[in-house]
């Protein structure tokens, strides 16, 4: 075969690309098309070029911007127990359990988030005032909330027998999670902790927040008064808010109510802004929380943006708070001090560990202290 008998390569080349540059009329008035297709290839990878470089470039904005901000978020070394004291073996397909800590630091140095000025824990300095035991279903649909009272007797390991709270002032973080650990048996996943500074800053930041109290709380005491009504609190008043406990009937089992309450506005305040359904308003959270806000390190940047990102499909509804079952108080080696209820508790941590949350609460709905909807 002579060279004017091969077929054109260049015309084989063109015809995927002749759906940018055909013209119904070309072959009748244009003897040669094959400038008109070179320009037409020329176009489409110009085009795609753009294109590449603007989807590019956006999409590499976005990630920088969540790896930035996720970036800013303290990282808490050594949060887990080590040695002998292991952690309880992960179950497959059961979600993940996270432990929220609010400190008590008694100084005005912040001590949690990019802003700390001072060690998340030093011997004697912390003590928990909140714990929470957070379970993200595996299917991300809904989340169970339950609080544990911070003078629950329970035993410290290493200390004996104490209140819950005094575990991260001898130990930090490791012996609050071990402790948390060996009542429960629930794997603790991820650890995040924040002190009274960093909440009354994260209040602020996303501009306050409507809580609503359905009769007046008269003043007792240190307490004051909370007018029956809906208040817009702004950090300083939210955190009176959530710390008091000698006006209210029932103390510290209360107050648990009460920072449930409070964390139940704030998460309706985030799902009704659309931030979780927004990346670029969700990078905007992350460098709040970053503010504030201290993690553990084994929750990189990505698993971070990954569960605020698939968090987006939970509805409030999806959400539920909840003491954990108590079993009444005493008073032990002089202090005051709140019971669990071990059998009623264990049917509960069974069913966080295991992923059934939603079958659990439905039956055991009306023996569950979970948080309604007039909160004192």
């Amino acid at each position: 075969m002579t060279a004017e008998d091969r077929p054109d390569e260049a015309d084989e080349d063109r015809a995927p690309l002749s759906i940018f540059d055909h013209d119904d009329d070309s072959s009748a008035e244009d003897p040669d098309p094959a400038p008109r297709r070179r320009r037409g290839r020329r176009l489409l990878l110009w085009t795609l070029a753009v294109l590449l470089v603007l989807f590019g470039g956006g999409f590499g904005a976005l990630v920088w911007t969540a790896n930035h901000y996720a970036s800013s978020v303290a990282r808490i070394p050594n949060a887990f127990p080590t040695g002998g004291a292991a952690q309880p073996t992960a179950v497959p397909h059961t979600g993940q359990t996270f432990l929220l800590v609010g400190l008590d630091a008694r100084a005005d140095r912040p001590t949690t988030g990019q802003a700390a000025k001072a060690p998340a824990w030093q011997l004697g300095a912390q003590r928990s005032d909140t714990m929470m035991l957070m379970h993200i279903s595996a299917d991300r649909k809904s989340v169970s909330v339950v609080s544990i009272p911070r003078d629950t007797w329970v035993p410290v390991p290493g200390h004996g027998s104490a209140k819950i709270n005094a575990a991260y002032s001898w130990g930090g973080p490791a012996l609050m999670v071990q402790t948390v650990q060996d009542l429960t048996h629930i794997r603790i996943d991820h650890v995040a902790v924040i002190d009274w500074n960093g909440f009354r800053a994260l209040t602020d930041a996303v501009g306050g927040v409507d809580i609503t109290i359905p009769r007046t709380i008269e003043a007792k005491g240190d307490a004051r008064e909370w007018p029956a009504g809906t208040h817009h609190m702004d950090g300083a008043e939210a955190l009176l808010y959530v710390r008091e406990r000698h006006g209210l009937p029932n103390g510290d089992l209360d107050r648990t109510k009460r920072q449930q309450n409070f964390l139940r506005a704030l998460m309706l305040r985030t799902m009704n802004s659309g931030t979780l359904s927004s990346p670029a308003k969700l990078t905007g959270l992350l460098g709040t929380v970053g503010d504030v806000v201290s993690v553990d390190d084994r929750l990189s940047n990505t698993d971070l943006y990954d569960l605020a990102w698939s968090l987006r499909g939970v509805r409030p509804d999806g959400v539920h708070f909840m003491n954990a079952p108590f079993g009444g108080f005493d008073s032990i080696d002089g202090q005051s001090v709140v019971l669990m209820d071990g059998g009623a508790a264990g049917l509960l941590w069974d069913a966080m560990r295991g992923d059934r949350m939603d079958e659990y609460l439905a039956q055991h709905r009306t023996s569950t202290d979970t948080l309604g909807d007039n909160v004192d």
